[in-house]
């Protein structure tokens, strides 16, 4: 279960633990997390659970919401995460008994981070973008590009949490969960398709050989 430390000049001001499917941060007296500065929209952002997943987006606030510095729409927050509204810092962290790791985000122009593991993985930086093609590892699933300039490439789902698509168009998630790996819209006002079918549900338990549809982009999960 994740929580949230708040603070301002480095002075922690409240913890809240994450258990609502959605939890509100502004001015407001109604939100469910009250920071009474000016600098803060009446309803600023929002956290949103989806499954074991959280997501922060901005609602349309004056002053924006930052992640580690950077302003965001919306994201999936990782452990020890650092979202800035106003002049408050709010560090999100997840319980230490958790299976997470670090977000791998694959968006073209990027290069993927290298996984800790004793043989080099086969990588890809954003489907269509430049990529670094390296002998694959053991994992236990990958998705494969069919169509498009980037068709036949394969990507191992190395890390907890693989974000897909095209940031500010269509972009979704793959999380590795015990029973399996979940998907997941993230962001966009199109949904993506599995087999298909446009996602109507907060997550979908992907199966070997599903087809995914993402900003045009058609992708096979592979769980072999």
């Amino acid at each position: 279960m994740g929580k949230l430390v708040i603070s301002m000049d480095g002075v922690v001001i409240k913890e809240v633990q994450i258990t609502k499917d959605k939890t509100t941060l502004g001015r407001r007296p109604y939100n469910d997390i009250v920071i009474d500065n000016l600098a803060v929209s009446g309803e600023h952002a929002a956290l949103q659970m989806a499954g074991a997943d959280v997501f922060i987006e901005d609602l349309n606030s004056t002053n924006g919401t930052y992640i580690n510095g950077k302003a965001v729409k919306k994201q999936l927050l990782s452990h020890n995460d650092t979202i800035e509204i106003g002049k408050y810092k709010i560090k999100y962290l997840v319980d230490p008994g958790a299976d997470y790791e670090a977000t791998q985000i694959l968006r073209p122009g990027d290069v993927a981070p290298r996984p800790a593991a004793p043989a080099p993985a086969y990588q890809q930086s954003g489907f269509g973008g430049p990529t670094s093609l390296d002998p694959l590892v053991h994992a236990a699933a990958s998705i494969k590009v069919l169509n498009g300039a980037a068709a036949g490439r394969e990507v191992s789902l190395v890390k907890v949490v693989t974000t897909i698509g095209k940031p500010g168009v269509q972009v979704a998630s793959i999380t590795k969960r015990p029973v399996g790996y979940v998907f997941a819209h993230v962001e966009g006002a199109a949904r993506p398709t599995v087999n298909g079918k446009p996602l109507v549900t907060e997550t979908l338990q992907l199966k070997d050989g599903d087809v995914i549809e993402l900003a045009g982009t058609q992708m096979q999960f592979i769980n072999r």
